[in-house]
């Protein structure tokens, strides 16, 4: 039972990459790219570390998969927001159909 679910959670987290990449691809600009890689990509790769945690439970094996996970769970979204804040400083344009600048409101008040 527990391979099953193990199965389920790398299918998932698999799918959640493979739509990453595919937003890697299609997306217009610099910022939806990396909301797109930073969310599905996450998702997935903590998806896929949950699968083997499940399938190999508190082994060596099992603990380092949740400990990565943990690990990009915590540090994934800290970086896109870095590299986010940095690319709106250096001057890189929003798509021209984007609704809102959040960075551009808080720079002016």
């Amino acid at each position: 039972m527990n391979e099953i679910i193990g199965y389920t959670f790398i299918g998932v987290g698999l799918a959640f990459d493979l739509l990453g990449c595919l937003g890697l691809v299609r997306l217009p600009d610099l910022y939806n790219r990396l909301q797109a890689s930073t969310k599905c990509v996450t998702f997935g790769t903590c998806g896929i570390m949950a699968g083997i945690f499940i399938m190999n439970g508190f082994t060596a094996v099992g603990i380092k998969a949740l400990l990565c996970a943990v690990f990009l769970l915590l540090t994934a979204p800290v970086s896109a927001h870095a590299i986010a804040r940095g690319a709106h400083l250096a001057g890189f344009k929003l798509w021209e159909k984007s609704v809102c600048d959040k960075y551009e409101e808080d720079k002016n008040k």
